[in-house]
């Protein structure tokens, strides 16, 4: 499996972890609130196999996660935001936007600012 995300930039493998995560965090929401029954289990499956699917590509990622992990966690707050749109049409509040500055800035000073 290593050998075929050795091509891959790096970059675009934190992006589809994002994906995963965030992904696979709305399926078992979905489960949880919006079905029943088989369906129900279903749904908790395919949320299962993402969230197991986030935690194989975050660690086949060729990085130092420590160094990135500020990059990651300003994409993951996009990526939670553009997903809980499409899968539940919530809108993010004026709180939520500047929240998500604050941490989209944050995590580009995490990744980007070099130590003298």
């Amino acid at each position: 499996m290593i050998t075929l995300v050795q091509g891959v930039h790096p970059a675009l493998l934190l992006f589809i972890a994002t994906l995963l995560e965030a992904g696979g965090d709305a399926l078992v929401r979905m489960g949880l609130f919006n079905h029943a029954g088989p369906l129900r289990f279903g749904i908790f499956a395919l949320g299962a196999a993402a969230l197991v699917a986030y935690g194989v590509v975050i660690n086949l990622a060729p990085v130092d996660f420590g160094r990135v992990v500020g990059a990651y966690v300003a994409l993951l707050f996009v990526t939670w935001q553009v997903i809980t749109f499409l899968a539940f049409r919530s809108v993010p509040t004026v709180p939520i936007m500047m929240g998500g500055a604050l941490i989209v800035g944050g995590g580009l000073i995490v990744t980007f600012w070099k130590a003298a």
